[in-house]
């Protein structure tokens, strides 16, 4: 019978995850050097799966394997996004926070609730004794995994070797799977988030399935708060005026990966309600509007500049 977790596990990985976090709050705050912030969000989830690990001692094959899908994800993500930053300069979601330590603070400490409660699905299974043989969820979630992994480090590459051509300045990054998705770095991360989530059920009793709130977590923050909504925003303000991006967004969706010959003829409903095609992702882009040209009595359509 599967153990229930101890609570001590729940209280260690809070306390490591708010001190590790501290650190790197203090070096933004005083040095303000905030290349690092992606770095420590990474690494931290790497942390909290190697230690939860080593202090119950089990060593069972499903904490094995999903510690090292967490540490193989944090390390590569966590690596890639300091090695970017480093080269690209200053981290731009900080332009206004570099001198305000309120909005510093308040950003460190949803970094920090969001490692925690994210990494709950593994805390739970490396705080357990492993739970029941193999089972089909265990190569469903696995299966997640490597799908998300695949099609977000595939995503970022492809965008970065978009970005470091000199004949792209200026342009919106739209080929290989950017073509299909206008996030499929998030894509890629839900979705194995979501198998990490899967391949946990084995282990969960009761109360524990509320352990799902990890990747729902995840999810709301990319769809509402830090991730889509902010490179909506700045994209639309920085290229809005194209003609090019405004049908290249009309036609490929905001996160399934998804034809867009196929996306651009449906319905507005359906792309909201089943791939996630939010009305306020656009409220930042200009809106179309018709005048009348009376030298030749034709409609025109005009653009409104911010």
């Amino acid at each position: 019978m599967v153990k229930v977790i101890d609570s001590h596990y729940l209280a260690v990985t809070a306390i490591v995850t708010v001190g590790y976090q501290f650190i790197f709050f203090v070096i933004t705050a005083l040095f303000k050097f905030d290349q690092v912030t992606d770095f420590a969000g990474s690494t931290n989830f790497v942390i909290l799966a190697v230690l939860t690990l080593v202090l119950r001692g089990t060593w069972h094959y499903r904490q094995i394997v999903l510690t090292s899908l967490v540490v193989v994800w944090g390390l590569r993500l966590g690596l890639f996004l300091l090695m970017r930053i480093l080269k690209w300069g200053e981290d731009r979601r900080f332009d206004e926070m570099r001198g305000n330590i309120g909005k510093l603070v308040v950003f460190w400490t949803l970094q920090a609730v969001w490692v925690w409660t994210v990494s709950l699905p593994v805390t739970f299974v490396n705080a357990s004794d492993g739970g029941r043989l193999f089972q089909p969820a265990d190569v469903i979630g696995w299966t997640m995994w490597v799908a998300g992994f695949l099609i977000e480090a595939t995503a970022d590459q492809q965008k970065l070797s978009f970005k470091n051509c000199p004949e792209n300045k200026g342009k919106w990054c739209d080929v290989g799977v950017w073509n299909y998705s206008r996030h499929p770095n998030y894509f890629g991360e839900m979705l194995l988030w979501w198998g990490i989530y899967v391949a946990s059920l084995p282990v969960l009793r009761g109360a524990e399935y509320l352990v799902i709130v990890g990747p729902v977590f995840l999810t709301l923050l990319l769809f509402f708060v830090s991730g889509i909504p902010l490179l909506e925003a700045s994209a639309d303000k920085k290229y809005g005026n194209s003609a090019a991006y405004r049908h290249y967004k009309k036609t490929t969706s905001p996160l399934i990966l998804f034809p867009r010959g196929v996306y651009g003829y449906l319905p507005k409903w359906c792309k909201t309600v089943f791939l996630f095609e939010f009305p306020f992702y656009s409220r930042n882009l200009p809106q179309e509007t018709t005048v009348w040209d009376r030298g030749n009595s034709k409609k025109k359509s005009r653009r409104s500049i911010d």
